[in-house]
């Protein structure tokens, strides 16, 4: 099968990218490990928001991006998966803030008195909250109707597919730490509790990085979402009972009602941490033929994916 370039990688990073040089009218085919359900991806939140990412400059330019597309999508949420979310970033000041706040539209800071909780600073925000399970699938299937190709094949080493394409993007998330090889990759565990909504219709967010924890709470159709930990260096894929009974009490802590709320399941996801940050770079290989890297996107992958899309794009047609 002729392909102008081979994407390893069908979480949201791979699917955005594939898809975005599918548009540019490129012959694509995404090898992947898992079914895009089965991805790093599909555990996420995922709310629209720089969460651990660097660099910082950047990232707020792709996050801009990216918003612009969720907006769009945010249009037919039932097949998107997107929806417009109203919420609370708990213990943020607008001051503390990179220059990409201030392109979105209705971020405001509250009064002590607004913020939920044991809280007493946040701002306010109505954002793309991303139901990924649906979403990944609606990424493939409009990847597939522009003509590309999704094949279930795992890539043992980055010369596999540079073997079948002239061009290679590796998406491969935390599996480049073996594939390029990149010992600045380094998992950051994250822990979700799903359960019964007891009404509750919008997020909420808090986060205590130097305790490695998070307090969020995500209403998706059928459940809530609840979080979370970013344990870094923590390869544990079975979820942790005392650190599931800690999400809840500090959600609880929170919306009271959630103590309650009957349990529906556990997530565990290795978010693909990088020290340096993000890598989006090309690498030319014998032949003419060339390898561009697009990986280490932290905890935000689905905050930036189409903004990165776009600049690891202009390098496979550059």
């Amino acid at each position: 099968m002729r392909s102008d370039v081979i994407v390893v990688g069908g979480g949201v990073v791979g699917l955005a990218t594939a898809t975005t040089l599918a548009e540019r009218g490129l012959r694509v085919r995404i090898w992947s490990r898992d079914a895009v359900t089965g991805s790093t991806s599909a555990v996420a939140g995922a709310l629209w928001w720089p969460y651990r990412i660097e660099p910082a400059a950047e990232a707020g330019a792709w996050a801009l991006d990216s918003l612009r597309v969720y907006g769009e999508l945010a249009a037919d949420p039932e097949r998107s998966g997107v929806r417009w979310v109203a919420g609370v970033h708990a213990d943020t000041v607008l001051d503390g803030l990179g220059p990409w706040a201030e392109e979105v539209e209705g971020l405001r800071q509250l009064a002590p008195e607004e913020v939920p909780g044991p809280y007493r600073t946040g701002l306010a925000a109505r954002l793309p909250l991303i139901d990924m399970p649906v979403h990944l699938a609606f990424l493939r299937d409009r990847f597939e109707a522009l003509g590309g190709v999704f094949e279930r094949r795992e890539a043992c080493t980055l010369d596999e597919p540079a073997a079948e394409a002239p061009v290679v993007v590796d998406c491969a998330g935390l599996a480049a730490r073996e594939l390029v090889p990149d010992p600045g990759l380094r998992p950051v565990r994250g822990q979700l509790v799903l359960v019964e909504n007891p009404g509750i219709e919008e997020w909420f967010t808090a986060a205590d990085e130097s305790a490695g924890e998070t307090t969020y709470f995500f209403p998706h159709p059928g459940r809530l979402v609840l979080g979370g930990t970013a344990e870094e260096g923590d390869e544990r894929l079975a979820p942790d009972p005392a650190t599931a009974a800690a999400i809840v009490a500090r959600c609880a802590r929170v919306r009271p009602e959630i103590a309650e709320a009957q349990i529906l399941g556990h997530r565990v996801g290795l978010r693909p941490g990088r020290v340096g940050g993000v890598r989006i770079e090309a690498v030319p290989l014998p032949g003419g033929r060339r390898l561009v890297h697009h990986y280490g996107h932290g905890g935000a992958g689905v905050t930036v994916a189409w903004g990165c899309a776009e600049a690891a794009a202009d390098l496979v047609v550059g």
